[in-house]
């Protein structure tokens, strides 16, 4: 039946319908051929990443509203998400929604107060001297990676923006996963992908 609830979002249906019509997005896009086969065991897994977001997009949608939150003047997804690690930091899902402006707009928003320390920023250049090094001049050209890590003072600004980027994506993984947890029930079948009790899981340990 079309209109079967796959989850609720703070008690309101999400429709089977609304999956399916997902689905046949991606299906119908330039991305169709590596997606798994429709049935199968990592077809439903498709199915259920695909309920995920669509409850993380309803709640970012409703917690945006109610702090009066829109689009304008929120960062780029490029500012958030500078690289594939901060994407597999925040979630596959996460990211995904954060494609959204009003959700790069309550990131912004929840992380607001996120700082580190001084002395964070000094302890990761201890452990990491050459992290934020210029490649060092080489022959015919070619650059060569630095022997010698540059003084804090040098890179202070640069590993600060590293850690609070790092550290704004944790705390709003956190929030969104325990909004999600208040918020969201999933029906049968329609369990996180990653799931232990759902059969389609593979994962193991």
């Amino acid at each position: 039946m079309s209109g079967h609830p796959v989850a609720t979002v703070g008690g309101a249906p999400v429709a089977l319908a609304e999956v399916d019509l997902r689905e046949a997005r991606l299906r119908a896009g330039p991305g169709a051929a590596a997606l798994p086969a429709a049935g199968s065991s990592e077809g439903r897994q498709l199915r259920r990443w695909l309920t995920q977001l669509i409850v993380t997009e309803r709640v970012v949608a409703a917690e945006a509203a109610a702090r009066g939150l829109t689009a304008g003047g929120a960062p780029t997804e490029g500012e958030l998400l500078p690289d594939a690690a901060a994407r597999l930091e925040i979630g596959s899902v996460a990211a995904a929604a954060l494609a959204d402006p009003r959700a790069r707009a309550l990131f912004a928003d929840v992380t607001a107060g996120v700082a580190v320390t001084d002395d964070d920023v000094a302890a990761y250049h201890a452990r990491n001297p050459l992290r934020f090094a210029a490649p060092a001049p080489a022959r015919h050209g070619w650059r060569a990676p630095a022997v010698v890590g540059p003084p804090l003072a040098e890179v202070r600004c640069a590993i600060a923006e590293h850690l609070r980027g790092a550290a704004r994506r944790r705390a709003f993984r956190i929030w969104l996963d325990e909004r999600r947890a208040a918020l969201v029930r999933l029906a049968p079948g329609y369990e996180h992908p990653g799931d232990p009790r759902q059969p389609d899981n593979t994962h193991r340990h």
